[in-house]
């Protein structure tokens, strides 16, 4: 009897946690010099990805916040959900193609789950750098209370750290994360 008290204890905390930490809004200070426009980020063409995992997982939202996030000691301002023939000289573009998701139904139970994108960093027309990264994840502490958007989540998380890290020195055909 006490066992189950205590594991519905733990699962009530663990559910408020996880709410609250997916619907937290922090604002984003940004302390840099230049203008980042982030394109909007979408699913490569030919993707074969099921349609739940692209409605109702929000990874191109996801990633766009993430890097916004993290990115932000390095730019004045970042822009997203701008028209990108509209911005001024100087005002660097960054273009993501998320090409890879491996997401099958069923959380943890189902394997780890996976995100790769493409990335390119203009500059007035001229390209600064491009990349290619992609993440990995089983779902980490109690994987097996997680569903598969909350794995991917995580994969998007940490592909935003990963660009925005590559976003201080860009570099041509740089390789990040876990290829």
């Amino acid at each position: 009897m006490k066992i189950k008290i205590y594991f519905i204890a733990v699962l009530s905390l663990l559910l408020v946690a996880c709410q609250s930490s997916q619907h937290s809004s922090k604002l984003v200070e940004h302390t840099g010099t230049e203008i980042l426009v982030i394109d909007e980020i979408e699913f490569a063409e030919n993707l074969a990805i099921r349609q739940a995992v692209r409605d109702e997982c929000r990874l191109p939202e996801k990633l766009t916040t993430f890097i916004d996030q993290f990115a932000a000691k390095y730019y004045s301002q970042i822009l997203t959900n701008t028209d990108i023939s509209t911005v001024p000289a100087g005002t660097q573009i960054l273009k993501i193609k998320i090409t890879d998701v491996k997401g099958f139904a069923g959380g943890a139970w189902s394997g780890g789950k996976s995100v790769t994108i493409v990335g390119t960093l203009l500059k007035d027309g001229k390209v600064l750098g491009d990349f290619k990264a992609r993440r990995v994840s089983g779902g980490g502490m109690f994987a097996e209370f997680k569903g598969t958007c909350s794995i991917l989540g995580r994969c998007v998380k940490a592909l935003g750290k990963d660009v925005a890290e590559w976003l201080k020195t860009p570099t041509r055909n740089a390789v990040l994360s876990d290829f």
